[in-house]
């Protein structure tokens, strides 16, 4: 067997190296599951009601949890919901509860991500809209990195925009 040159040898090393680092660099991405694991506070939507004023409001606040086991749980209400003069949800006036009703939305259950399509499925056991439960829910993935995490509605209860949603990680 020949032996390598000094110039052939480190041109292969650093062929290795770099070999190395890509491969390093794409682990630590992970898969878009991996990516999504964790805890995400609402930042922003695109959803508008039908006067034009944004569904969330200013002050909207909302957090959406991914478990590595596959398991969710959305949240999202608005900020200016009136507090119940009565003081006890179950005594709420036609007014309060209908504003409880339009101005939150929560759900869980199960969750997968196809990497392929760049999808998020939702399996909703149990939503405060009734509607949803038992059923699946696919968003598209727009973006996501280290601090934020953007997914597209392709379907929205209203219009047929898709609405956008701006999720920052919590840390």
């Amino acid at each position: 067997m020949r032996p390598i040159g000094l110039a052939t040898g480190i041109a292969l090393a650093i062929i290795v190296l770099i070999a190395n680092v890509g491969a390093a660099r794409a682990q630590a991405a992970g898969s878009l599951k991996d990516q999504l694991s964790g805890t995400w506070s609402f930042v922003s939507s695109t959803s508008e009601r039908d006067d034009g004023s944004n569904t969330w409001g200013p002050d909207a606040k909302g957090q959406l949890v991914f478990l590595p086991n596959g398991r969710f749980s959305f949240q999202l209400m608005r900020g200016d919901r009136p507090k119940y003069k009565s003081n006890t949800r179950m005594r709420g006036s036609l007014i309060e509860n209908q504003a409880t009703s339009r101005g939150s939305l929560s759900y869980f259950g199960t969750y997968t991500v196809n990497d392929s399509d760049r999808s998020l499925t939702y399996n909703v056991e149990m939503s405060s809209f009734p509607n949803y439960n038992g059923t699946t829910l696919k968003r598209h993935i727009v973006s996501i990195s280290d601090d934020e995490f953007r997914y597209q509605n392709p379907a929205p209860v209203r219009g047929t925009t898709p609405t956008t949603l701006v999720w920052k990680r919590v840390k």
